[in-house]
C-alpha cells in the first residue's frame, strides 16, 4: 500500500530541496509539520495568497525562511533599539538573505533607507529577487556572499548600520544542547567578525536569529563581542521548538530596553559604550 511521504523538514530539505513546491506541498508541509497549512506565511500574505501572486519558493526555502508571525516581531524589536540611536539615517543588512522575507520586515519596521540582502545560491536568489520584484517590494538582493557584497557595497553613508545575521543552521541544532552558534554556516561569530573587519569603524546593530535551546558557550562567545546585547525568546510554537533573537552593539549602547516582557540583558564587561547622538 502506497503511504503519501510526511512533508517535514528532512524531505524538504532532501529530495525536495532544489524542487520548487506546489501549493499543495507548501501547505502540507504546513500541516504535516505543525498542524497549520497556512504555517508558511511570507511577505505579509498567506500561501494561497503568495502563491495566486506569483511567488514560489524551493522546498529548501520553505524550512529556512522566517515566516512573517516572527519575522514581524523580530524586525519590530530590532527597530525599537535602533530607535534610541537617534540616527538619521539606517541601512538594513541580511547577510544570508533567502527569501528575503526578514529583510523585507526589518527594512519595513526600522524605515532604514535601504535594504540590501546577500545571497550566494543561485536558485535561490533567483526565485527570491523574482519573489520582491512581483510584489513591488522596496528591497536589494544582491547574487554574492557577504563577504564580497560588504567589501563591494563600500563605505556605507547611513549613521547607523543593522546587521542581521542567520547563516544555515545545517546541523547545528541537535537534541539536547540546541542550537550551536558555533556549528553554523559559517559560525555566527566569523560572519560578526567580517562585518566588524569591514563596517567597525561605525555604530552597527547586530541582530542573530537563535533558538530556545541555544548551546551557552556558543552564545558566550558571541556577546563577548558586543558592547551590549539581549535576547528574547518569541512564544509561537509549542515549548522547546521556539526561536529568539540575539541582538548585540558595537560602537554605541542602546537607550532603554525595549519594554517587553522577557528580554535577557547579561551584564557585560569592556568594550566601548556610547550614546549615537
Amino acid at each position: 500500500m502506497y503511504h503519501a511521504p510526511r512533508y517535514d523538514r528532512a524531505l524538504l530539505l532532501g529530495e525536495k530541496r532544489d524542487e520548487i513546491l506546489t501549493l499543495d506541498e507548501v501547505r502540507r508541509y504546513g500541516q504535516d509539520s505543525f498542524g497549520d497549512p497556512d504555517y508558511v506565511c511570507v511577505y505579509g500574505l498567506r500561501p494561497g495568497e503568495w502563491y495566486d501572486r506569483g511567488v514560489r519558493l524551493l522546498g529548501r526555502t520553505a524550512v529556512e525562511c522566517t515566516r512573517d508571525p516572527l519575522a514581524r516581531r523580530m524586525a519590530r524589536d530590532i527597530a525599537a533599539v535602533a530607535g534610541t540611536a537617534g540616527a538619521a539615517a539606517q541601512l538594513a543588512l541580511d547577510l544570508f538573505a533567502g527569501s528575503g522575507n526578514t529583510l523585507y520586515w526589518i527594512t519595513r519596521e526600522t524605515a532604514a533607507r535601504r535594504g540590501i540582502g546577500f545571497e550566494l545560491d543561485p536558485g535561490v536568489f533567483r526565485l527570491a529577487r523574482g519573489n520582491l520584484a512581483g510584489l513591488g517590494l522596496d528591497v536589494e538582493l544582491r547574487p554574492q556572499g557577504y563577504e564580497g557584497g560588504l567589501a563591494a557595497l563600500g563605505p556605507p553613508a547611513e549613521d547607523l548600520v543593522i546587521v542581521f545575521v542567520a547563516p544555515p543552521w545545517g546541523d547545528a541544532l541537535r537534541e539536547g544542547p540546541g542550537l550551536d552558534l558555533a556549528r553554523t554556516q559559517p559560525p555566527v561569530a566569523e560572519a560578526v567578525d567580517v562585518v566588524t573587519g569591514l563596517l567597525g569603524g561605525r555604530p552597527l546593530l547586530f541582530a542573530a536569529q537563535i533558538y530556545e535551546r541555544t548551546e551557552p558557550a556558543s552564545l558566550a562567545t558571541l556577546t563577548a563581542r558586543f558592547a551590549w546585547s539581549a535576547t528574547h525568546v518569541y512564544n509561537l510554537d509549542k515549548a522547546g521548538f521556539n526561536h529568539g533573537l540575539l541582538l548585540g552593539t558595537q560602537g554605541w549602547t542602546p537607550g532603554p530596553s525595549p519594554g517587553r516582557a522577557g528580554w535577557h540583558s547579561p551584564e557585560r564587561a569592556g568594550g566601548p559604550r556610547r550614546r549615537l547622538d
